[in-house]
């Protein structure tokens, strides 16, 4: 262990441990209320959660900083099989939550498989293109995983699960273009796809059909949210009110009062509009000035990787938690449709939680392997 810990990334470390750290104060702080009197829980109900999550991923971590990268490949084709079975199951058996059949409910806690077969997609498809990297002279060996990776794509889009879907078609679709396919096949590839998805946006444009539920079409009338705040644009709007009420430095920790029931579950999508209106609009920047540190250690350990399996790995891992963190602050800044994704260390959930201390293990563990 003590040579795993001399070749860490020790600032990375640091910084995310602070993130959670902090994640775990304004969890407690943005949940107390709704847990009290909207689910009639404990106000530390929450928090107490998050914290066993965190514990959880701690010895996650551990556990997985000892086995080398390549072992964790032959690990992922289990993991996808039985996370990717998880998801038919749901569409058959799952009941609905929040309008969406994506969580089994194991009583005190939920699973929910569209998020870890996020990071089991990196490590696969990542994993195969390395171990295959000598064959991909040909469509077949060289689409296989993208062909996989659409199904599992169709899945989550049927759930529905918006949000999610797009996230992990851009992840997919990210190593597509770093791994080292034929140009020829990679060219051919994303043309035909461009061409697929324009010809289908024609022809549900033309038909007067569409993939969105009604719901889902709501959330994009994002642009003037405060003109339908008694509707569609609520959220957003008391996300507005709960910054603008902020302002520099904040109200104090826990004089919230946007989280008094006016925002929907503030301790997961929303968040963000509650440390800026307790904390301020300067901690909001340190944030998210600590996310794009964050963002750089990653992508420096990935250049440095001495595996291409390695260097994708890295790649996909900041390419998921930026994407988690656009996404999440683009929507509630109203700059686009609101879509249910989680903020990166701030955010409460078990999957999220557990799923991004894995990502940055595999990070980690490549850190490690470039030091030996």
């Amino acid at each position: 262990m003590g040579k795993i810990w001399k070749n860490l990334d020790k600032p990375l470390l640091l910084v995310t441990v602070v993130l959670f750290l902090l994640g775990s104060v304004m969890v407690f702080s943005a949940s107390n209320v709704t847990a009290y009197m909207t689910h009639a829980v404990s106000p530390y109900n929450y928090f107490i959660k998050q914290v066993a999550f965190l514990v959880f991923g701690f010895i996650l971590f551990l556990v997985m900083i000892k086995i080398p990268s390549k072992g964790y490949y032959a690990l992922s084709w289990l993991l996808l099989l039985g996370v990717g079975a998880s998801l038919v199951i749901l569409l058959v058996m799952g009941q609905a939550k929040n309008q969406a059949i994506s969580w089994f409910d194991l009583g005190p806690v939920s699973f929910q498989p569209s998020e870890f077969i996020k990071i089991i997609a990196i490590v696969w498809v990542a994993g195969y293109y390395e171990q295959n990297k000598t064959k991909l002279k040909t469509y077949g060996k060289s689409l296989f995983p993208m062909v996989v990776c659409a199904f599992i794509a169709l899945l989550i889009f049927m759930q529905p699960d918006l949000g999610t879907t797009i996230i992990f078609t851009l992840i997919v679709g990210l190593i597509f273009l770093l791994v080292p396919i034929e140009k020829e096949i990679k060219y051919k590839t994303i043309i035909a796809l461009v061409g697929l998805a324009i010809f289908a946006g024609f022809i549900f444009m033309s038909t007067g059909k569409g993939l969105l539920l009604d719901r889902q079409k709501d959330r994009f009338n994002f642009s003037r949210p405060c003109d339908s705040l008694i509707t569609n644009g609520n959220q957003v709007c008391n996300c507005y009110i709960a910054i603008n009420n902020g302002g520099l430095f904040g109200v104090g920790l826990g004089n919230s009062t946007q989280k008094y029931l006016y925002l929907p579950e503030p301790y997961t999508d929303f968040i963000f509009a509650i440390i800026v209106e307790e904390l301020g609009v300067v901690t909001g920047i340190i944030i998210i000035l600590a996310y794009i540190y964050i963002l750089y250690r990653i992508l420096k350990i990935g250049k440095n990787a001495t595996t291409n399996r390695g260097a994708t790995m890295c790649y996909a891992v900041a390419f998921y938690i930026f994407l988690h963190i656009a996404i999440n602050l683009l929507g509630i800044m109203g700059m686009m449709p609101m879509t249910g994704v989680p903020l990166p260390f701030m955010s409460y959930g078990g999957s999220f939680t557990i799923c991004l201390i894995a990502a940055l293990t595999l990070v980690q563990r490549v850190s490690v392997e470039n030091g030996q």
